[in-house]
This record gives C-alpha cells, sequence and structure tokens, in this order.
C-alpha cells in the first residue's frame, strides 16, 4: 500500500507545483515541463505497482449492474476530455471538462471496486481532481466561457471518439484481466 500512496503523493505533488511553488517553477522554464512530466510517469507506475500488490480489506464485488454504470460514466468521462480538446457546446457549460472528467473517471471505478486499494487510488485520485477545480477557481475567479460557434461535426466527432476510446479501453482492460463488459 505504501508504493500506492507514493504513487499518488507524487501525482498530487507534481499537479501542484506550479500553484505552491511559482516562482520556483517560472525559473525552470520549459525545462520544469519536463521534470514535471517524468515525475508524473513515475508517478502513475509507482501506482500501478502499488495497486497490483495492495492488499486491504474487500467489501463487495463488481457486478453487472455496476460495471454498466461504470462504463457509461466513464464513457461521459471520455466524451468530456474530447469535448475539451474540440471545444464542443459543453464547454461552455462545464469550466474543467477535463478535470471533470477525470473526476467522474475515478468515481465510476469506486462503484464496481469495493475494496481498500481501489479506495485508496480511486478516492485519492477523485480528491485530488476536485482539490485541484477548487485551487483553480480560487486563483482565478473570472472565468469567460468559449462562446462558440459549436459545429455539430465536432460534437459528432467527440462522441465518436470517445467510444472508440472506451472500446479500446476495455480491450486492454480485458487483456490484462479485467473484464469491464459484463458481470
Amino acid at each position: 500500500m505504501l508504493i500506492l500512496i507514493l504513487g499518488l503523493a507524487l501525482w498530487w505533488g507534481a499537479h501542484f507545483f506550479k500553484r505552491l511553488a511559482p516562482a520556483r517553477r517560472a525559473e525552470m522554464g520549459d525545462k520544469g515541463k519536463g521534470l514535471v512530466a517524468g515525475a508524473l510517469a513515475v508517478a502513475v507506475l509507482l501506482m500501478i505497482w502499488g495497486y497490483r500488490m495492495a492488499d486491504g480489506p474487500y467489501w463487495w464485488g463488481a457486478s453487472a449492474p455496476l460495471k454498466g454504470i461504470n462504463n457509461l460514466l466513464v464513457l461521459a468521462a471520455f466524451y468530456l476530455f474530447a469535448a475539451d480538446g474540440m471545444k464542443t457546446r459543453i464547454t461552455a457549460r462545464v469550466r474543467h471538462p477535463q478535470l471533470t472528467g477525470f473526476a467522474l473517471w475515478a468515481f465510476a471505478h469506486l462503484l464496481p471496486n469495493g475494496d481498500l486499494p481501489s479506495f485508496v487510488l480511486f478516492g485519492g485520485l477523485l480528491v485530488w481532481a476536485l482539490a485541484e477545480m477548487a485551487v483553480i477557481n480560487r486563483a482565478q475567479p473570472r472565468w469567460t466561457p468559449p462562446a462558440g460557434p459549436f459545429p455539430v461535426r465536432k460534437e459528432i466527432m467527440a462522441g465518436v471518439g470517445a467510444v472508440v476510446l472506451m472500446l479500446v479501453v476495455g480491450l486492454i482492460h480485458r487483456w490484462l484481466g479485467y473484464n469491464p463488459f459484463g458481470g
């Protein structure tokens, strides 16, 4: 569990570095981007390694209904990521589409995974995403949403991209031994 927690701590630290030490981060310039990206890569590896090794109480298991709800929420999360990149209509209503999608993804993974390592990993990532949004909102209280136009073509592309990504991620999960589709 320690490795998992270290990975989460590094994830939080790398993401909040810019906000906690803005002068230091600015001094680093472009080199800092590489260091932060490297720290995030190490954080992800530690979280994966730590999660696969971790053990703890198991309160409930995945069921078909929980997996179905999880999949719908993950699909919505993937759509929010695509929508942000394409600046679709929803970006005029949701200030932080990627962080909202990330929080949705993390929450979705808590539903079918009723064990302590999942609560630490996905709960820790969910709290990070919510904290990140709060910190950004406090630092930059004014927000000007995109005004459009919002072409239907972009909406369709974001939706199709989310579905394709969902299928690819689902296949990777199956390949790793986790069946995200079904009971």
